[in-house]
């Protein structure tokens, strides 16, 4: 047995999406990191050994250009590319190859951290190491480090530290929220294990095992759906434990879950109700897939009243966007339904003060265990979101090591700076980078999207009005003179409303600003007219009418969504118009209509500081390249010669396009085609031509970052696209420029 240390600036325990991601960005910005997990592979609950697919802000699609961005965004991506398939296994490569990728970050694996040593008083605990035992090496490690990350789900390491934490629901009082419970208990959300089955192409038979459950003693062939072709998180609601101690009954969680699968399995093969006769079991999960332990309490508890009023924090780092998501504590054996869920007219955010100790001064945490109350916790609980917290928490981290202060003295707005340059998921601030040249540029394109005219020279496809359409622009700087394609069966009138969605990261009508009633035509001119104040999303509302019908095309326009109503059913407790207004039938489809001039796609967009879509696409489009000489550019002057030493390029990924590790649903495209693919950047020379500084090609990534061979001094450099991976028009949501640090 070897007894070692290792130093480093920060250590982050659990191996977890939110700690790889929390490891990647400290490591990213310079720190010496030590990312330590009890398990063989990284992922947590989204890797081979447990198969949860990886949700996030998008609520499976509800929520319009939510994808997360930053190192998760860039995970989901490159999975697209590698395996459009959604093979558990490439999935754990993926995000080995991330962390490996980063020479500052040491990775150990199969590493159990059971020991901490901490000391002060209860309200001033100080973390100085940790110990974990490597059992196949037999190697017992202590990791030093001046900051500690608790990504363990669990939360055992700040326990074992004194933080202060909760497990189990506040009552409703203390929090005003509806959805908890009149008086605390220690109830939690239980845990899953899953299976995978496929067809042998012959006949299997089917022995239980003697430990299988007859499901036919439970309810769960009358309250759940069983198929014999569902897979993997079809099955979520095989769950159980939540009255019990989700960590200390862990085997016996995991007993009554198997004996529950082998008893579906024999329902599927033996009961006869199935089409099921050459199909046989391929893997069974064998980790508990664990939802909720321990949450530590920060200077800030997220609650049930954040989430659905999206509260704007001032120090927000993150966005999440799953529904508040909640399950009876009787998990699969319950009667009612296996979940309970609520969504917010759009994402919402999280603060940093959630995501250090009220009471350890030197850690910080991210995943399922941040400071949030139950209710709140059933929305910011989800994998992706997860691992964008894991990001903030890792920047912050980081920062913390660079100014040798403790997370509560951190300046917030550097951290949000620092985020944003990062391309992290924050939603609707600006960067305001002062290390940024760009914005201090004047910027000019060699073409520009400059109106909204879609589908007037393209195939299309009609869409009978049998439920109300929806239909999203950018109102930059107004609504004024729109026109759609319909067809009428007879006379009768279309009728059109405008609504404000107000916040920027929502796209469902909140607030009406005005409706018009048209004459049935070809191109019918619908009369609205809307200039806000600054930028917004308009949503457009057509009402039903049957002897109606838009036409579509094939054509998505940044910033331009079509919908259509699905009202829900009457029990459902109160409206949700994020579940009524679908893309169903939709997806990367668009309504016909005539617009006219826009600002949406303006040069100066792809130097304003925002870079993901928030009341407007944010983004420079050009004309199509097919229209252009099949190139187009966008370039910086500025008044001065300034030192140049990295330029970033942000591309667009379409982060409205729902991704997922393990795909339930399959997207069409291995890469985003609204990235870009070949493209040059050249630097203007003193006689007036062009310099190449760099040239990529093949690209399939959304940011890249260019470092000069050497600093130099320049007016004016322009990036060139040549090539999408599919998009008629090129996309840049952000240049951006540094000088040589000091």
């Amino acid at each position: 047995m070897r007894n070692e240390t290792a130093r480093h600036d920060i250590t982050v325990i659990g191996g977890g999406l939110a700690g790889v991601c929390a490891a990647i960005a400290a490591a990213r910005l310079g720190r010496s990191v030590a990312l330590v997990t009890d398990r063989p592979v990284l992922g947590g609950n989204s890797s081979s050994e447990v198969r949860v697919w990886v949700c996030g802000a998008t609520g499976h699609g509800h929520h319009r250009y939510a994808r997360e961005g930053g190192i998760m965004g860039e995970l989901f991506v490159e999975n697209q590319f590698r395996n459009p398939d959604g093979n558990p296994y490439y999935w754990d490569a993926v995000v080995l190859d991330a962390v490996r990728a980063e020479p500052n970050l040491t990775l150990h694996l199969n590493t159990d951290v059971r020991e901490v040593e901490a000391h002060g008083p209860d309200d001033a605990r100080t973390i100085t190491a940790v110990t974990g035992w490597t059992m196949g090496s037999e190697r017992l490690i202590r990791f030093e480090s001046g900051l500690f990350l608790d990504c363990t789900g669990d939360g055992l390491i700040g326990a074992l530290a004194g933080a202060r934490h909760r497990i189990g629901r506040e009552a409703r009082a203390e929090y005003g929220e509806s959805w908890a419970p009149d008086v605390a208990d220690d109830i939690t959300l239980g845990s899953t294990l899953l299976f995978y089955t496929k067809d042998a192409g012959h006949p299997v038979k089917y022995v239980p095992p003697d430990f299988a459950k007859d499901i036919s003693t439970t309810s769960i062939p009358q309250r759940r759906i069983i198929k014999a072709a569902d897979n993997g998180c079809a099955y979520w609601w095989i769950e159980f434990g939540g009255e019990l101690d989700t960590v200390h009954e862990n085997e016996r969680i995991r007993d009554e879950l198997w004996s529950v699968i082998h008893g579906i399995w024999d329902h599927i093969k033996n009961s006869g109700e199935f089409d099921a006769d050459t199909m046989t079991l391929e893997w069974v999960g064998s980790v508990p897939g664990k939802r909720e332990y321990r949450r530590f309490l920060g200077d800030y508890v997220l609650h049930q009243g954040d989430i659905l009023g999206q509260t704007e924090f001032a120090d927000r780092v993150a966005f999440g966007g799953w529904s508040i998501d909640l399950h009876p504590p009787q998990g699969m054996y319950a009667a009612e339904s296996a979940a309970r869920q609520r969504y917010a007219d759009g994402v919402h955010h999280i603060p940093y003060r959630s995501l250090y100790s009220v009471n350890t001064g030197n850690l910080l945490f991210a995943g399922r265990n941040i400071s949030a109350s139950h209710v709140a916790f059933g929305s910011t609980r989800v994998m992706a979101t997860c691992a964008t917290i894991g990001q903030a928490a890792g920047t912050a981290a980081a920062l913390c090591a660079a100014h040798g202060v403790q997370p509560r003295a951190l300046d917030v707005r550097e951290l949000q700076r620092t985020l944003l340059r990062e391309d992290a998921s924050l939603m609707g601030i600006p960067a305001g980078d002062p290390t940024d040249l760009a914005p201090h540029a004047t910027v000019t394109a060699s073409s520009t999207r400059t109106a909204l005219d879609i589908g007037t020279d393209e195939p299309t496809e009609p869409w009978p009005l049998t439920a109300d359409a929806g239909l999203v622009l950018p109102a930059d700087p107004r609504i004024g003179g729109l026109e759609l394609l319909v067809d009428a069966a007879r006379d009768t009138e279309l009728v059109v409303e405008l609504y404000d969605p107000v916040l920027g990261q929502n796209y469902v009508p909140r607030e009406l600003v005005t409706s018009v009633t048209a004459g049935a035509a070809q191109w019918v001119r619908t009369g609205l007219d809307w200039a806000p104040d600054t930028p917004r999303n308009a949503f457009v509302l057509v009402r039903a009418d049957d002897a109606l019908a838009l036409h579509t095309v094939a054509h998505p326009t940044p910033g331009v969504l079509a919908m259509t109503r699905v009202p829900l059913r009457p029990q459902d407790e109160r409206p949700q118009p994020l579940r009524e207004w679908t893309e169903r039938g939709l997806a990367r489809r668009t309504y016909c209509l005539r617009h006219g001039p826009t600002a949406a796609y303006a040069p100066e967009k792809a130097v304003d500081g925002f870079a993901r879509p928030y009341a407007g696409p944010h983004m420079w489009v050009s004309r199509p390249l097919r229209d252009t000489g099949g190139a187009a550019w966008l370039r910086l002057d500025w008044p001065e010669p300034v030192p140049l030493h990295r330029l970033d390029v942000l591309a667009d990924d379409d982060v409205n396009e729902d991704l997922i590790n393990l795909h339930h649903h399959r997207t069409p495209h291995d890469t985003m085609p609204t990235l870009l693919r070949d493209y040059r950047i050249e630097s203007r020379q003193p006689d007036g031509t062009w310099q190449v500084l760099t040239r990529v090609t093949g690209n399939r990534r959304r940011r890249r970052t260019h470092l000069l061979p050497q600093p130099s001094v320049v007016s004016a450099v322009r990036i060139v696209v040549e090539a999408t991976n599919g998009a008629a028009s090129a996309h840049v949501v952000a240049l951006r420029a540094y000088a040589p640090e000091r």
